[in-house]
């Protein structure tokens, strides 16, 4: 079992930053890849970001390339997801999830097998 917990969301206003953080527990953190998703309102959950088991490939959404960053702290067994630049539209609630594959990218959503309880983030125009 893996346990994750996300941190970091809140209000912000249009052009501003927030770095979101997700710490796991449980395995060996390192085994594990790792992706972002959110889920908007009235909206399906859509893929974010995914990093490898040592962050050594990242995949991104068109919707963030150029001002989301995945990357991770293994020593410290923590993802984190630094967005810039955000716009109302990443309003969402943000979820962290581990897939049981070290050197996979994943971009879908079922073939993540633990997922955190996720955390808000609202930008404001």
């Amino acid at each position: 079992q893996v346990q994750l917990v996300e941190s970091g969301g809140g209000l912000v206003q249009s052009g501003g930053s927030l770095r979101l953080s997700c710490a796991a527990s449980g395995r060996t953190f390192s085994n594990y890849a790792m992706g972002w998703f959110r889920q908007a309102p009235g909206k399906e959950r859509e893929f974010v970001a995914t990093v490898t088991g040592y962050g050594s490939m990242t995949v991104y959404a068109n919707s963030v390339k150029g001002r989301f960053t995945i990357s991770r702290d293994n020593a410290k067994t923590t993802v984190y997801l630094q967005m810039n630049s955000l716009k109302p539209e990443d309003t969402a609630v943000y979820y962290c999830a581990a897939g049981t594959c070290q050197n996979c990218l994943y971009t879908v959503g079922n073939r993540y097998d633990y997922w955190g309880q996720g955390t808000q983030v609202t930008v404001s125009s």
